[in-house]
C-alpha cells in the first residue's frame, strides 16, 4: 500500500529549506506569507530579535472582504502590510514565500506590496 504524504508536510519541508538562506535582520526584515484555505496572512519579522514588527491579514477590520481566499484579498493584504511597514520606516524586506509556489495569491500579495512601496 502506498502512503501519500500530506501536501502541508512537503510545504513545511520546503519552508525549512528556504529558511536556511532567507534571514530577516533589523535593516532588512523578513516578509513572511501564510496561506490557508480561507484566509491569507503576512508578517514582517526581525529574526535577530524574534519579534513581529507588523502584520496584516484578510481578517483585519480595515479590509472589508467577503472572501479572504482569493487574489483580490491577497492584493489588499499586500498593500496593507506595505503601508504598515512604511509607517514604521521599513522600506526594504526579504520575501519569504513560506514554501508555497510563487503563483496566484502569494504572487498577488508580493506584487501589491511592491506597488505600495516595499523593495524586495
Amino acid at each position: 500500500m502506498i502512503n501519500k504524504v500530506s501536501k502541508n508536510v512537503t510545504r513545511q519541508k520546503r519552508h525549512l529549506r528556504i529558511r536556511q538562506t532567507v534571514v530577516g535582520t533589523a535593516e532588512k526584515p523578513r516578509l513572511n506569507v501564510f496561506r490557508s484555505n480561507k484566509q491569507i496572512y503576512a508578517q514582517i519579522i526581525d529574526d535577530t530579535t524574534g519579534k513581529t514588527l507588523c502584520s496584516a491579514s484578510s481578517l483585519d477590520k480595515e479590509i472589508k472582504l467577503e472572501n479572504g481566499s482569493n487574489v483580490n484579498a491577497a492584493t489588499e493584504v499586500g498593500t496593507l502590510v506595505a503601508k504598515r511597514a512604511l509607517a514604521l520606516k521599513i522600506e526594504a524586506v526579504v520575501f519569504d514565500r513560506g514554501g508555497y509556489l510563487y503563483h496566484g495569491r502569494v504572487k498577488a500579495l508580493a506584487d501589491a506590496a511592491r506597488a505600495a512601496g516595499l523593495k524586495f
